[in-house]
């Protein structure tokens, strides 16, 4: 392949050059083990706390609430499984909404098997969730409530100031998975009220198996895994030192890059929608125009297959992905599109392009041309599109 266009960064990102070279001594030189008390240990545990600092501070939050673990999954696990174990006394009602990630949608329906009674909060047309059935939906018994920061598919931004304000005033804990947003938009945990949030590394150019948890200061929690004292006694294991020194640079270098990097993204993200939108008919943009991920674009094309589209992308060279990289090996269609209430029949015809750093305008011209020519194709050989444009005839 002559040129390789990688526009699936929500799925993963590249590991920066910069994150690799801090990560490599740990595996070599700084090898020890950070439970042990001699100096090649120490060194382990003070890159460890580093990290620490170092997320704690883009989130405006103490280095004492930050827990890592293997990604965001796990952080989802954890957040909602021991929450819902250290407060079922209080009650056993959680709140989440129809369009998260699987790790929080299959984690609520473990817990609906354990007993736990669960509310999945619709969401409008743009997948924003609505703070009049978010105040309706909150129970005596309700003890959690999860709502993503932004849609990994839709890239839509959810209001989560609002959100916290409301779990506040109700004594509700408030949980968010910020896997899609943190090191994309400023994150300030306090002013938010966000009681627990989920991240992964290889979200923003750190490696892949490593992400934390952060929960607040006083919020009960139990431990997710048994064994040793790691994590202050709530995370057993061996640490991944590499991967969380990784993660800490990542961080570093996403929140001192924040603004340049995401006004790229922005204006190349803008340009992309106004030309397919402008250029290939039959076609909409899913998600909220406003509030919306920098660097998220998500389209259906009617009358064709997404699938078909990712393979004949794939041959020019494009990476781009039909939904959740979670769920590509799936032949329905993306649930979130379902939610916001789009058919079947055009559901499935999505294509998620999510930008990088790296991103050139020059990419995105030849990304364009290459939909419209794809569409064009597979529009010819669709029976439901030779059908549409006869009755238009």
């Amino acid at each position: 392949m002559e040129r390789m266009i990688y526009l699936d960064n929500a799925a993963t990102t590249r590991t920066a050059p910069e994150v690799v070279e801090a990560m490599l001594p740990f595996f070599t030189e700084y090898y020890g083990n950070a439970s042990t008390v001699y100096g090649l240990g120490s060194k382990s545990k003070e890159a460890i706390s580093k990290a620490r600092e170092t997320i704690a501070d883009a989130l405006h939050a103490k280095a004492n609430e930050i827990y890592f673990t293997g990604g965001g999954s796990e952080a989802d696990n954890w957040a909602l499984k021991a929450t819902a174990e250290a407060y079922q006394d209080k009650g056993k009602h959680i709140i989440t909404s129809k369009i998260e990630h699987h790790a929080v949608l299959h984690t609520c329906e473990y817990l609906e098997q354990k007993g736990f009674a669960v509310t999945y909060l619709d969401v409008d047309e743009n997948g924003m969730i609505k703070l009049d059935q978010l105040k309706a939906a909150i129970r005596e018994d309700t003890i959690l409530i999860s709502i993503m920061f932004a849609n990994n598919e839709i890239g839509t931004i959810e209001p989560i100031a609002e959100i916290g304000a409301l779990a506040k005033e109700h004594g509700v804990l408030f949980h968010t998975d910020a896997v899609q947003a943190f090191g994309q938009v400023p994150i300030d945990v306090d002013a938010l009220g966000i009681d627990m949030l989920s991240a992964s590394g290889h979200k923003l150019n750190g490696p892949k198996g490593v992400g934390f948890l952060y929960i607040r200061k006083g919020v009960k929690s139990r431990s997710l895994i048994h064994g040793g004292a790691q994590e202050r006694k709530r995370r057993a294991g061996t640490e991944n030192v590499p991967g969380i020194v990784g993660m800490g640079r990542a961080t570093e270098l996403a929140i001192t890059t924040m603004a340049e990097r995401t006004a790229k993204e922005r204006e190349l993200r803008d340009y992309l929608l106004t030309r397919v939108l402008k250029e290939v008919p039959f076609t909409r943009v899913n998600g909220s125009r406003t509030s919306r991920l920098p660097n998220n674009a998500n389209f259906c094309f009617q009358f064709i297959e997404g699938e078909s589209l990712l393979i004949m992308l794939d041959m020019e060279g494009i990476c781009g992905s039909s939904g959740s990289a979670c769920t590509s090996g799936s032949l329905d269609p993306s649930h979130v599109l379902l939610a916001i209430g789009l058919p079947h029949e055009i559901a499935h015809g999505s294509l998620r392009l999510t930008l990088g750093d790296e991103t050139t305008k020059e990419e995105i011209d030849f990304t364009i041309e290459a939909i419209k020519k794809i569409v064009s194709q597979l529009r010819d050989m669709s029976p439901l599109y030779e059908d549409y444009m006869k009755k238009q005839a």
